[in-house]
């Protein structure tokens, strides 16, 4: 990207940017699934968004780094946590999403279908 790094608008959109795993860059080099951003009336930059599946391995990446371990290493409870966030970020839409979570959490594809029945269950048990 040619404009300054420390531009106050690219300052303020760098950590959602970065949050979704999107990639910042110049304008002129924007695709057309690319989404431009501009400040007051002038294109400033573009911001090139992951593909879904690499979404989720974001989102993977993020979760593990506020546990500070492994997702694989986590406790039952806090697994279908885990699970209980993805399902919100809607990560289980993404195709091979169970398994690509059943991976990362080193459970079986059952044990996160099981988690979210349970979730589901514990739902429909408030209304």
């Amino acid at each position: 990207m040619t404009e300054p790094r420390d531009h106050p608008f690219v300052t303020a959109v760098k950590p959602l940017v970065d949050a979704m795993g999107g990639e910042l860059m110049d304008p002129a080099q924007a695709q057309p699934d690319d989404v431009v951003l501009s400040w007051e009336g002038q294109d400033l930059l573009a911001v090139r968004l992951p593909q879904l599946s690499d979404s989720l391995d974001h989102i993977l990446a993020a979760l593990e780094r506020r546990h500070g371990v492994p997702l694989s290493q986590l406790d039952r409870k806090s697994k279908q946590d885990v699970v209980r966030i993805l399902e919100a970020r809607g990560a289980f839409s993404v195709r091979h999403g169970v398994e690509t979570v059943a991976g990362a959490l080193g459970v079986s594809r059952f044990t996160v279908y099981n988690y979210l029945n349970r979730e589901n269950a514990s739902k429909g048990n408030q209304s």
